[in-house]
């Protein structure tokens, strides 16, 4: 079990950089899709006070029930949800909660997972390979490990973990089943390693098989389609990666989201018809502090991008009438909840 201290100890990553990039006003309206031990959350709460409200989102129940504590004192402005992000939408209309200032995602690990022992997310700790956020999900690392055939291991640890000796290692992990506990497994990889560098030999693989089981990268990319769709107009997204499978997929989404058409170059006519919904706040990616990452060494792979959400000819409505409602939209009127039902209302009778 998680205990509360472990999450007063929780170092949220680039916060004032991500509280800037969400650009966090009083009475905003925030998502965060990834709950973990509540740092960003609290400060979202902070800043968009008073009047501010959150949605809380994790699969990991542990999260919850941690952040849920140390967020006791905004109770009336919070919202805690257990699932994963894949299903934003769904929460968002079940709960009512859109169209919202900003989403933040922050993929990375939280210290609640690493430090627990009983998680096998770590191979710091002896523990049974589980690595799943959600318990309730069936398959888990043992499973993936135990009953893959060797061709589709390599594959998994080479592709989600851009792991070079994914044959060895693969090879090797079939040789020596069943597998299940995280020093066993860190302990195989370590006597299939050719070569030793600056990181622990086992470290892809153990990334690989923790995408493999949560469904992260796929996930992710359904998501920030949702996310878009969810943001008012002038609302910002702000994602936090920790590896370059996960920056790259958020880099090309956003890239591709703020441009207008995106056919292959060898396409003489655009027929994609495409327009853009996004534009980007940060065109070169924010990194940690040499500060930061002296003070919290888990942040120095941390990426972070932002974008905002404009209006395209889509958004745009028959009437005169709607037409002076997206405008004060534009200019961040929305943002009241009572003009914000007016123009809902509006749209309905339209």
């Amino acid at each position: 079990m998680v205990t509360h201290r472990s999450a007063s100890s929780h170092t949220p990553v680039l916060l004032s950089e991500s509280l800037r990039a969400l650009s966090v006003q009083p009475g905003g309206r925030y998502i965060d899709c990834t709950l973990g031990g509540g740092g960003h959350a609290a400060s979202i709460l902070d800043h968009s006070s008073p009047g501010g409200q959150l949605l809380g989102i994790d699969a990991d129940p542990n999260a919850i029930e941690v952040t849920r504590e140390r967020l006791q004192k905004y109770k009336e402005s919070v919202l805690l949800v257990n699932d994963n992000f894949v299903n934003l939408q769904a929460i968002c209309h079940k709960f009512d909660f859109s169209p919202v200032h900003g989403i933040l995602f922050d993929l990375g690990l939280s210290s609640l997972q690493l430090n627990g022992n009983n998680r096998g997310f770590s191979f710091q700790h002896d523990a049974p390979l589980d690595m799943r956020f959600n318990p309730k999900q069936k398959v888990t690392a043992a499973d993936i490990l135990n009953t893959t055939s060797e061709a589709r291991l390599a594959y998994l640890i080479k592709t989600y973990g851009e792991e070079s000796n994914c044959y060895r290692i693969a090879r090797s992990i079939v040789k020596e089943r069943p597998i299940e506990t995280t020093r066993q497994l860190a302990r195989l990889i370590e006597k299939a390693s050719i070569r030793r560098g600056k990181i622990h030999p086992a470290t892809k693989t153990f990334q690989a098989l923790r995408i493999a089981v949560n469904h992260e990268l796929e996930y992710l990319e359904t998501s920030l389609k949702q996310a878009v769709d969810i943001l008012g107009f002038g609302g910002r997204l702000v994602v936090i990666t920790y590896h370059s499978l996960e920056d790259r997929i958020v880099k090309q989404f956003m890239q591709r989201e703020s441009r207008g058409c995106v056919c292959p170059p060898q396409t003489p006519i655009c027929i994609c018809h495409h327009t853009p919904r996004l534009k980007l706040i940060n065109r070169k990616v924010i990194t940690p502090s040499i500060t930061e990452v002296n003070l919290n060494p888990r942040s120095r792979s941390a990426k972070m991008r932002a974008a905002e959400r404009i209006t395209t000819p889509g958004d745009a409505y028959a009437t005169t009438e709607d037409h002076s409602f997206i405008t004060i939209a534009k200019s961040n009127g929305w943002r009241k909840p009572a003009l914000m039902k007016k123009i809902r209302m509006a749209f309905i009778a339209a």
